[in-house]
């Protein structure tokens, strides 16, 4: 690591710490000069494909997952947090799945199932998108195991 003050080639490593989920901050000394500097490391992971369903391969993008959660939950009570708390519970799914490419139905299925456990309304709509419903009929078979689950729950 080179000095961001004198170029100098050689640094050593005063303290490590995680800062984030892949990332660590290094605090670090010029053997040179002696001034002081962070650095934050972050792990270069090989570039993971998501394979479309006309099989085309695009390169992951956490944001693809949150633009698609941010239009379900769209006008709902999910705060902020609640979305980062699934985008990254579904990378770390998908990373510890799969290395190289990863079928776009899986990632769509982790979103799906997150959805289904904290907000019925954005469960809905996103699997409006994700199974592409065609008609009315579409979308009572998706909501019948859901409406006989909170009927068995009400009835005594």
């Amino acid at each position: 690591m080179m000095c961001p003050y004198c170029n100098h080639d050689e640094t050593k490593v005063i303290d490590s710490r995680a800062h984030q989920q892949f990332t660590i901050r290094r605090r670090r000394a010029c053997l040179s000069c002696d001034r002081r500097f962070t650095t934050l490391e972050k792990i270069e992971e090989s570039t993971l494909k998501v394979i479309k369903k006309d099989g085309s391969r695009v390169p992951f993008a956490r944001e693809n997952i949150r633009t698609g959660l941010e239009k379900a939950c769209y006008k709902r009570p999910i705060g902020d947090a609640e979305i980062q708390r699934i985008i990254s519970k579904v990378e770390s799914e998908i990373y510890g799945e799969y290395e190289k490419e990863v079928p776009s139905r899986f990632i769509g299925e982790l979103v799906f199932n997150e959805l289904r456990e904290i907000d019925q309304v954005a469960f809905v709509r996103f699997a409006s998108v994700y199974r592409e419903f065609k008609d009315v009929n579409d979308f009572v078979e998706e909501l019948e195991p859901m409406l006989s689950d909170r009927k068995r729950k009400s009835s005594p």
